[in-house]
């Protein structure tokens, strides 16, 4: 029962056991390696489609940090189908969207066996839908700590201007090389921990959802979640300096939290109303032709919003919900340690975008939250008015 939580995140890979949840589960992640020098796994890794075709995939910056390496790697190990793909972004940033997915499906041969994707949320996310789609398994090289998508199974991608995060499959292995992983921007670094903190409203919110809605909760990915919160939280000033060791406890959390959504088959255990606000924001940028802030970003700036409507609702919560969820300022204190940005103001938000995203952010996702709470019991447009004053001014 539960035996998940004994195990070191290396050797989750192919767990499956009953749960005191009631429900049977099962991570199907083949192999995972997270340390120093982990890239130097992936030939093994990949070794049972070693006298097949292969298709890497990297753009300009991860082939730079890790995807020249990689080839190299397969290539001395006697791989010798290996096709690369790589997306020349310039100053751009990639976006997942229907241009990204259509050219990797364009370089996939007929008889490719297997992708493996180098890089961080996007590229991740596009190898890992495409994949879905064509039915071959992938590789993930990571290059940054800079989200939980990484072992989870949804993809979220862009489709006419909209994002959603369909329903994809889990990455065959994942290679997390803390070398790497050092070598990643700071803002990178940022978005990862900005992910991290968001997990602490998540779980606030699946709390509400089990008390005011009826929804499932499997405590076992909840106490997954919390360990690897306390761990990185706990490290989170070594972000600062790219200590090895915090950013190992930053990827480890990251990857964590993706078991958990693996696990349960749900984004529950990371992602709730933080990320409905996040989504609305990068929906609205990428609508008006700009390139949004990294969603990790987004998500730790919206963590204290959200926090704040549990505040703004305390009298009316069901019973222990608000236990959930620390005050504002406490999230924000810890953002800051981890040299993340707090307010939306710090990374461009204005006030009628973060005002419409308060009231409006409920729809971007049919999953009961705070935003939803608040809107059935009529609270939802006199709070947003409150927090869009107290942040930006009357």
């Amino acid at each position: 029962m539960n035996e998940i939580l004994n195990l070191s995140i290396n050797e989750m890979p192919q767990t499956e056991f009953d749960c005191s949840c009631g429900h049977h589960h099962n991570f199907s992640v083949h192999d995972m390696s997270i340390r120093k020098g982990a890239i130097e796994d992936l030939p093994k890794m990949a070794e049972p489609f070693k006298n097949e075709k292969i298709l890497i995939v990297f753009d300009n910056n991860t082939y730079r940090v890790a995807g020249k390496k990689a080839v190299e790697l397969l290539r001395a190990a006697g791989f010798e189908k290996v096709k690369e793909l790589l997306f020349d972004t310039g100053d751009d940033i990639l976006i997942p969207d229907e241009k990204t997915l259509g050219r990797i499906v364009q370089e996939q041969d007929l008889d490719c066996k297997l992708m493996i994707a180098v890089g961080g949320g996007v590229i991740n996310d596009s190898v890992k839908f495409v994949t879905s789609r064509t039915g071959l398994p992938y590789i993930v090289v990571a290059t940054a700590p800079s989200m939980d998508g990484y072992v989870a199974d949804g993809a979220p991608i862009i489709s006419h201007g909209y994002k959603y995060s369909p329903v994809a499959h889990l990455t065959y292995g994942l290679v997390g090389d803390t070398e790497i992983l050092a070598t990643a921007p700071q803002d990178m670094i940022q978005a990862g921990f900005g992910d991290v903190v968001g997990k602490i409203t998540a779980l606030a919110d699946w709390d509400l959802s089990v008390k005011a809605n009826g929804d499932e909760r499997c405590d076992t990915c909840v106490t997954l979640v919390q360990r690897a919160l306390d761990k990185c939280f706990s490290k989170a000033e070594g972000l600062n300096t790219r200590d090895e060791d915090s950013l190992g406890a930053l990827l480890e959390a990251l990857t964590l939290t993706g078991v958990a959504m693996a696990l349960v088959n749900i984004s529950r255990p990371a992602s709730g109303a933080e990320h409905m606000l996040s989504h609305y924001w990068e929906m609205d940028y990428i609508a008006r032709g700009l390139n949004p802030n990294h969603h990790g970003i987004q998500v730790g700036v919206a963590t204290p919003i959200i926090a704040r409507f549990f505040e703004e609702c305390e009298d009316i919560l069901p019973e222990g919900t608000k236990e959930w969820c620390p005050p504002h300022e406490e999230i924000e204190a810890l953002l800051a340690k981890g040299g993340a940005p707090t307010s939306p103001k710090d990374i461009g938000i204005d006030r009628d975008l973060f005002y419409n995203s308060l009231i409006n952010g409920y729809t971007v996702r049919p999953r009961y939250s705070i935003l939803q709470f608040a809107h059935d019991k009529g609270r939802l447009e006199e709070i947003a008015k409150k927090i869009t004053a107290e942040i930006y001014g009357e």
